[in-house]
């Protein structure tokens, strides 16, 4: 074995040094003496993971000649990575043990279930966590027919494993999960496994870059393990094909300090993997010390260490199967060999590929591992599948009293505000109550002053160890808030950070939410798993602010317009989402600090930032929050009568156009019986079976009534609520919404465009008179609103001809103001 030195490079930003080391293999060599208890643990764990993927419970450790029946009828499980991440997980044990370390294991690569399974199970925390899955040859039989079977487990390293919070079904995400489970943790290391085909993804291709985000006095560290076994399901990988220097340089640019361990041998990967990670422990140990001696806000970015790891896909599996390459191919990335119950003369091969792992060297004649191997298992309290991060017993967080940031009394929309501006200041007052506890963290794609959260800046900064220049403004190694222009990293940081018991917010633009769709199911499947296993705790709440909404794009036009994220949020289990549209600031305070203190949901806020009327009282917006709708009766002539027209909105901007067009609509038919309703809550509008918020029909109905049109003035597409309401008795609802109409124009032709305009709204009682309630209404009503819509539509061709000609809206519209006495003072 030669350990050369590579070609020494400087970082340009950091003046750190970076030595990419290199070890190459030639020859059968044996196993030197102090890594052949960890080899033949490591085989331990090879036998299981191909355990899991073949066998029953009937035979398993071969202890008679294997049999058709003792193999499961379908064939599930990836065992091309399976091997590596065995070898990386057992040498991390050794670590953890010489060095007392906390750490946690990510596995990138997450479809190599079987790996971690066998881990955990090899350590005894699968026993402590599932009683019935015993370390003897029974338990080991349910073990192996439990994975990938009906009603077991699955193949990936889901939340049903001990010791993962993530789970990699999805590839791209590790990295960023990991950086965001080490923030404000400072003893934490998390061992990152990075598939090469997860390289390959643009959130993992970015997420290398957190490492300038990371403070090495105030968080934990990320050791990122770039596994290169060279192949996807059918190709080859990016990494593992181009020239060692560009590798090198790929990750020296990235700003890490590379380690290259290459080969298929254990007699000599064993030894030089371990010099390598006690390396990088050594090298991680050296930065925290040296980290200590500067304030927390003028750490400098280190060169974090890395290891790149060059095995064989399938490492350890059968060389060839009819004549084809198995072994350091992709035929192995899932199962490297047909069932012989479809192919007998596959059985013996099978059998030889699991005694090639001398099963009797390792487990005794019960089934359970040698007390020899057992000693390489660190204490309880430091097995990475016991790690408390993983099943965190999160801190609340200290919430102040939302009213304090308030408007008192905006006097029925006189008052003019930005909603965003509010809630800046109180998350500014959560920041501070919660500094000693170092649990809550804002992140967003650059957009955390565009979205009006500004105040948080005046007791923290934005966390950056990059180079920083005279200029930069509100940054330093250490703040709460953490920007970068990816959607993915944010989201991705926030993951990591809530998993492990964080608390935290992403705000981001509504049209661009999109790009972290895939992500978002992914975490819901996450939560919905965890409330169904029995010794999953609940975790801390992920919330996500959507500013800069679709009817206030009109500066950047239709590129930035598009509210859908709604549609697709409702899709997800309803025990986990939650979407609230609060009209106004008081109730975006008061719905923000109900999401701060929930738990195990998903809360999804959309809210204004620009300055717009303020309509509720702190009481009011109290009581219309914890209710989610209601009626407004100060908007409303209804009250002891039934209602002609029931007019109703979700969202800042619909709630002021159905407000402007109520005002209308009051004084020119004034004997039209009005009751204007509000929804905050939108999954109210379920039925109570579909949602837990959901009203029960009676409460539905004494609202909404099943006769009366409901013209409902929604922030999103009308479909969704469409949806929400299909099963309710009544079919009365007559939905405005956004209709993928938009361009460059004023705030209000965005309105005009989509026709939820408070003229259009205007015109829609109308035609509902003319159609639907001309018998019922009076003749100075029905037929004033001939004239009424007329009217309309002559507001509508003037708004056309002054925004065309003056480029601004027309005093009607820019200085409106509900003029309505309130019915209920009068």
């Amino acid at each position: 074995m030669n350990y050369n030195d590579g070609k020494k490079t400087r970082s340009s930003n950091t003046g750190a040094e970076h030595t990419a080391k290199r070890a190459t293999f030639e020859g059968k060599v044996s196993v030197p003496p102090e890594f052949q208890l960890l080899d033949r643990y490591w085989k331990a764990s090879n036998y299981l993971s191909v355990g899991q993927i073949y066998l029953l419970d009937k035979n398993p450790l071969l202890r008679r000649k294997l049999e058709l029946d003792d193999l499961k009828p379908r064939l599930l499980g990836h065992f091309g990575t399976t091997p590596g991440q065995n070898f990386i997980y057992c040498h991390l044990n050794k670590l953890i043990c010489e060095r007392k370390l906390n750490v946690i294991y990510i596995s990138g690569p997450g479809h190599g279930g079987p790996a971690v399974v066998s881990q955990v199970y090899l350590e005894g925390t699968y026993t402590d966590y599932y009683p019935t899955i015993t370390e003897d040859l029974e338990g080991m039989g349910k073990l192996f027919k439990q994975f990938s079977f009906p009603g077991g487990i699955p193949s990936h390293v889901a939340p049903e494993t001990p010791g993962s919070m993530h789970e990699g079904g999805e590839l791209g995400y590790s990295l960023s999960h990991a950086f965001g489970a080490v923030l404000d943790k400072p003893d934490l290391i998390v061992a990152c496994v990075v598939g090469d085909g997860e390289a390959e993804t643009g959130p993992l291709a970015t997420s290398w870059h957190s490492n300038k985000f990371l403070n090495p006095q105030t968080d934990g560290c990320v050791l990122p393990i770039l596994h290169l076994n060279g192949y996807k399901i059918d190709n080859p990988t990016v990494l593992d094909r181009i020239p060692r220097n560009e590798l090198i340089a790929l990750f020296v640019g990235y700003g890490y300090e590379p380690m290259i361990v290459e080969g298929s041998d254990p007699g000599l990967m064993h030894p030089a993997f371990y010099k390598a990670l006690s390396k990088c422990a050594d090298k991680i140990k050296a930065i925290k010390e040296h980290a200590k001696q500067y304030p927390s806000q003028d750490v400098q970015r280190p060169t974090w260490p890395m290891i790149i790891l060059r095995s064989p896909k399938g490492w350890t599996g059968p060389k060839e199967i009819d004549g084809l390459k198995i072994e350091g191919s992709y035929r192995s990335h899932q199962v490297p060999m047909a069932n012989p119950k479809d192919n007998p003369k596959y059985l013996e091969k099978l059998e030889d590929w699991l005694m090639s792992y001398d099963p009797e060297s390792i487990f005794n004649e019960d089934g359970q591992i040698l007390p020899e191997l057992k000693s390489l298992v660190p204490p309880k309290e430091l097995r990475m599948g016991n790690n408390p991060y993983t099943n965190p017993h999160y801190k609340p967080l200290l919430l102040p009293d939302y009213a304090d940031f308030g408007i008192e009394d905006p006097e029925r929309g006189t008052v003019m505000s930005s909603d965003a501006t509010h809630l800046g200041y109180f998350l500014k007052r959560v920041i501070e109550l919660n500094a000693k506890s170092r649990n809550f963290r804002i992140f967003g794609p650059d957009e955390t002053k565009s979205n009006r959260l500004g105040a948080v800046f005046d007791v923290t900064t934005k966390q950056f160890l990059g180079e920083r220049r005279e200029g930069d403004d509100r940054m330093s190694s250490d703040g709460r808030v953490m920007e970068m222009l990816s959607e993915h990293q944010c989201e991705g940081w926030l993951e990591g950070y809530v998993l492990t018991g964080g608390h935290g917010l992403i705000n981001s633009y509504e049209a661009f939410i999109h790009i972290i769709t895939s992500m978002f199911n992914q975490h819901c499947k996450w939560m919905k798993m965890c409330q169904e296993i029995s010794w999953r705790n609940n975790l801390p709440s992920l919330n996500i602010l959507l500013s800069s909404h679709v009817w206030r794009q009109d500066h950047n036009g239709f590129t930035h317009q598009d509210p859908g994220f709604l549609g697709h949020v409702v899709s997800k289990k309803p025990t986990i989402i939650r979407i609230y549209l609060p009209p106004d600031a008081n109730c975006l305070l008061s719905t923000f600090h109900h999401c701060l203190s929930t738990e195990h949901k998903i809360n999804v806020v959309v809210c204004g930032k620009h300055e717009a009327p303020q309509w509720l009282s702190l009481q009011e917006a109290h009581t219309h929050c914890a209710t989610g709708i209601g009626i407004w009766p100060w908007a409303s002539n209804d009250k002891g009568r039934e209602p002609d027209i029931i007019m109703a909105s979700a969202g800042d901007v619909p709630t002021l156009e159905a407000l402007a067009a109520t005002s209308i609509l009051r004084k020119k038919l004034p004997r039209l019986i009005i009751r204007f309703v509000n929804v905050v809550n939108l999954m109210k509008l379920c039925p109570r079976s579909a949602h837990p918020h959901g009203l029960s029909d009676n409460h539905f109905d004494s609202i909404f009534t099943t006769k009366k049109p409901v013209i409902f003035a929604f922030h999103g597409v009308p479909h969704l609520v469409e949806k929400l309401v299909y099963k309710r008795r009544g079919r009365n609802f007559y939905v405005k919404g956004y209709e993928e109409q938009g361009s460059i124009s004023t705030a209000f032709d965005m309105t005009v465009m989509n026709k939820m305009d408070r003229f259009h709204l205007v015109i829609d009682v109308c035609n509902k008179i003319e159609h639907q309630l001309f018998d019922k209404l009076s003749n100075e009503t029905k037929y004033a609103a001939v004239y009424l819509r007329q009217e309309m539509e002559s507001m509508l061709l003037m708004h056309k001809k002054i925004i065309d000609t003056n480029g601004v809206d027309m005093e009607e519209i820019s200085g409106w103001k509900w003029d309505i006495e309130d019915s209920e003072k009068k």
